[in-house]
């Protein structure tokens, strides 16, 4: 990975991108995107698409989400503490005596989530987010109203890190490294040619409705869509690859098979691996996929997808943890397929 687009991945994995708010980091794509592409998209939903070759008739989209997993304000007691709900698929687990940032309306706050001393008898077992607290330091209700009001929204507050030259590691990398793949690939293209339209969406809300997707998709009524997501990797310690598969990292990504997947799609995808010489994986994805391409599927006459993931260790956590070589691959695949795209070919399984 270039020096510079891997500093522009940081910064993306800097930005906070709850789901529901994710203007912060969706101005940055915008600005990104408008260096290279023909046309840079916008819509009501809070979508971005760089766009290449827009009067092409054969159309692809690829869709990446930009948000993350977030906890949101339900209620502040009367000693300033905030009691919090889930925005997205939040493990209580791994938030115990997690710090955060309180993207506070009067402005940004640091917290801690507190947690009864094991002394004290520690957390019960089946513990949940609702036993869970974030202490900013507020010594009333009121002090806490003055800065944080219900429905703020909360990230944990990391910093991502390289490890070993190898991975990168960090919050939100589901799937903040899907936006940063698509809009890659984009800028690939613009350099390499291709003959096919091409619409790179950062889409939004993936991880609470998906409606990101739906709009990008219902606006745009692409040929064909491809989700660019992340799945989970079981090459650490403790998983049962019997019962979730054997996906690792530095294999390459992840190609889905299921009733979902266009299967002259992944056809495509599979000629241009091996024309890369490149190793894929793959996953099931047997009645949904659980991303994007799900929502995306079901718009207009009807969309023929295919989803293509990042390995992805420890999903949900403060600690995601992926490898820039599968990034760089997937970038890869992903340009050579879309280039060799002559915009005659059928996605008909009949035909």
């Amino acid at each position: 990975m270039e020096k510079t687009n891997q500093e522009f991945l940081l910064e993306l994995l800097k930005t906070p991108s709850p789901s529901s708010d994710e203007v912060v980091i969706q101005r940055k794509m915008r600005d990104y995107y408008q260096s290279f592409a023909d046309e840079v998209l916008t819509d009501n939903a809070g979508n971005v698409i760089g766009v290449l070759n827009p009067d092409a008739p054969f159309k692809v989209l690829l869709a990446g989400h930009c948000d993350e997993i977030a906890l949101v304000i339900n209620r502040i007691d009367e000693n300033g503490f905030l009691h919090f709900d889930k925005m997205g698929g939040i493990n209580p687990n791994a938030a115990v005596g997690m710090k955060t940032t309180v993207l506070g309306y009067g402005k940004t706050v640091t917290g801690v989530i507190g947690v009864n001393a094991q002394h004290h008898g520690g957390l019960k077992s089946d513990f949940g987010l609702g036993d869970l607290f974030i202490d900013c330091g507020f010594s009333t209700k009121e002090e806490a109203e003055q800065l944080v009001q219900i429905g703020d929204l909360v990230v944990y507050k990391t910093e991502p890190e390289i490890l070993m030259d190898r991975y990168v590691s960090g919050r939100g990398l589901d799937n903040r490294t899907g936006a940063f793949i698509v809009a890659e690939v984009l800028r690939q293209l613009k350099k390499k040619g291709c003959q096919v339209g091409v619409y790179a969406a950062s889409t939004v809300n993936e991880e609470t409705n998906m409606g990101g997707a739906y709009f990008a998709a219902a606006g745009i009524e692409p040929t064909m869509a491809i989700a660019c997501d992340v799945t989970f990797a079981t090459d650490y310690p403790g998983v049962n690859t019997n019962k979730y598969g054997d996906i690792r990292l530095e294999k390459g990504p992840v190609l889905a098979k299921g009733a979902p997947i266009n299967r002259k799609m992944n056809e495509l995808l599979e000629r241009a691996a091996k024309k890369l010489k490149m190793d894929v994986q793959y996953e099931l994805t047997p009645r949904h996929t659980g991303t994007d391409a799900d929502k995306m599927r079901y718009t207009g006459k009807g969309v023929p997808v295919s989803l293509v993931s990042l390995p992805l260790r420890y999903m949900h956590s403060p600690v995601e943890t992926a490898s820039l070589q599968d990034m760089d691959q997937e970038i890869a695949l992903l340009v050579e397929m879309i280039a060799d795209l002559t915009g005659e070919e059928s996605l008909n399984p009949l035909d």
